[in-house]
């Protein structure tokens, strides 16, 4: 939907054009909408009527029916804007606050579980997809996003155009991804799936690419024909990716950069689920003298 749509009400078109005009992603913008219609759902009224209390009622009314940290804050920062952006009432928000949201350790799999899990994907699409995503870090809203024009086989990168954060960056082009991607690029022309300077995991229609929701998928499929019992996702071969070189002792700021985190505290966090790394540790207990 855009702000011309003929259907859409006056306040609805004046947040649309702020979101808009500052250039918020599509899917950001859909969020914010959401968050400040199923605001209005429950005060029964035109938001733009809400009092602080009557904000502050509903953060509680959220909590209560078990709206988790992270969907929470998410509506309050939809509601944010829309109070202080669209109508200037920024005072309107006093009451609402953010949660702290429980800081989890990501799922990560061994080796042999991604050499099962790459090799149990249906298709070898699929499988060049997966070994993208574990090989060079990237998310998958970055894999289906790929060129075959983004691979640079001299200085053994690939580029990201727009990543998280609306951030350009350079990951890395290991020799064995790059001869598995030089694989799948022949099969795909020979089947006539790719266009010339198209992207590098077309969909159904080459026209357009595969989704992240397509990969999801396959990411589940192939982790249920693998036998890994783990909660297996995309992400989880990002995860991977950065434990397993924190294991081979890369350098942490080496791998924030391969991972485009802006804060090292990000990466940080592979440190606690290094396995390797705590099982070179020496417990104190072992060094009590015998006795």
């Amino acid at each position: 939907m855009t702000s011309s749509d003929p259907g859409i009400s006056p306040l609805r078109r004046h947040m649309l054009e702020d979101l808009r005009m500052r250039r918020f992603a599509p899917k950001t913008q859909a969020a914010y909408l959401r968050a400040v219609r199923q605001f209005a759902r429950y005060l029964g009224r035109s938001p733009d009527t809400a009092t602080v209390e009557n904000l502050r009622d509903y953060q509680l009314h959220l909590v209560d029916h078990g709206v988790s940290p992270i969907s929470l804050n998410a509506a309050i920062s939809g509601l944010k804007f829309f109070f202080e952006v669209t109508l200037g009432k920024p005072e309107l928000m006093a009451r609402m606050q953010p949660v702290r949201v429980p800081r989890t350790l990501p799922v990560v799999l061994s080796p042999e579980e991604v050499r099962r899990l790459i090799a149990a994907a249906g298709n070898l699409k699929h499988q060049t997809a997966l070994s993208v995503a574990y090989g060079a870090g990237l998310r998958a809203s970055e894999v289906v996003a790929l060129r075959v024009s983004d691979i640079d086989s001299q200085r053994m990168t690939l580029r990201i155009e727009q990543g998280k954060g609306r951030r350009d960056r350079y990951a890395m082009l290991s020799p064995v991804l790059l001869e598995r991607l030089r694989v799948w690029w022949r099969v795909a022309r020979a089947q006539g799936c790719m266009l010339d300077g198209g992207w590098l995991f077309p969909g159904m229609d080459p026209v357009d690419p595969l989704t992240p929701r397509q990969l999801t998928r396959a990411v589940h499929a192939a982790a249920e024909a693998a036998n890994i019992d783990k909660r297996v996702s995309m992400h989880t071969l990002r995860h991977s990716f950065a434990t397993h070189l924190l294991e081979q002792k890369e350098d942490i700021r080496v791998i924030q950069v391969l991972l485009g985190h802006r804060q090292i505290e990000t990466t940080t966090l592979y440190t606690q689920v290094a396995t390797d790394l705590l099982r070179k540790v020496i417990s104190p207990l072992d060094r009590l003298p015998a006795g």
